[in-house]
């Protein structure tokens, strides 16, 4: 897998290092009075090469940065084998537990604090009679910015999704109205197959399935929705011309909520 996450910068680098030799060749030779505007020149033809590249969903950066880069990129793109296998098989587990031996959540936290108290109250008071020390139980307390940090993120995520909701009901853009409405379509339909916990282990899979894949096979997909892309592209631009075109638009008056 390092491999593939070489290849993509070689390949977004292809023509910039092109550029490069061109540029040594002109500082080795040319005169200094044009070698700003030759530098212009060359990143700006450098820039054009990196543009023809066509990335799925106009992505500049590997899929390991797309990630974050850190240690759940190295988890969602099987950097560390033991340790995705091992969130794959604990989900896997949880999954088998739940929905395949209709295991109850209430039921398993009891029995699991049932165990350990229990384990942790006969080690306690058998420590005497083995002549070794009793366990040291660690006080356990929630970090005050851990919690703030992690309501501020979900503030942020929800006031995102009321002000696409906002949006997407004014009326302003039929496209991304059209997206959502088929979007929700589609998982009110997925929602219909499966049952929630199902629905969440599918998803967890192919977090861990899909960009490893695709960052195997990149240049093909991209390749590939490219072609996509642009078909789509034309048939939008008929439908858009027959059809969306045809309907009037309302303006949405801003108004401050209370």
């Amino acid at each position: 897998m390092a491999d593939h996450a070489g290849e993509y910068e070689k390949h977004e680098s292809a023509g910039e290092s092109l550029i490069d030799k061109i540029t040594d060749k002109f500082h080795g030779s040319g005169s200094s009075s044009s070698d700003s505007d030759n530098d212009e020149d060359l990143k700006s033809a450098a820039s054009a090469v990196k543009a023809k590249i066509y990335r799925l969903f106009g992505r500049e950066k590997p899929v390991h940065k797309v990630f974050g880069g850190g240690k759940p990129a190295d988890i969602f793109l099987w950097r560390d084998k033991k340790v995705t296998g091992g969130v794959i098989g604990l989900a896997t587990a949880i999954w088998v537990l739940f929905e395949l031996l209709e295991y109850h959540l209430l039921t398993l936290v009891c029995h699991i604090l049932i165990l350990a108290l229990a384990l942790v109250f006969l080690w306690s008071n058998a420590s005497t009679f083995i002549n070794k020390s009793p366990p040291k139980i660690p006080e356990i307390a929630l970090p005050q910015d851990v919690v703030l940090g992690v309501a501020s993120a979900l503030r942020t995520e929800i006031n995102s999704l009321f002000a696409l909701l906002r949006v997407v009901a004014s009326g302003r853009d039929l496209k991304k109205f059209l997206a959502v409405i088929a979007g929700l379509w589609i998982v009110s339909i997925l929602g219909s197959c499966f049952n929630s916990l199902t629905l969440f282990y599918i998803c967890f899979v192919l977090l861990h399935t899909v960009p490893v894949l695709y960052e195997k096979y990149e240049d093909q997909v991209d390749a590939f929705a490219e072609k996509a892309e642009a078909e789509f592209k034309k048939q939008y631009a008929v439908f858009d011309a027959k059809v969306l075109s045809k309907i009037p638009k309302g303006p949405l008056k801003d108004k401050k909520l209370a």
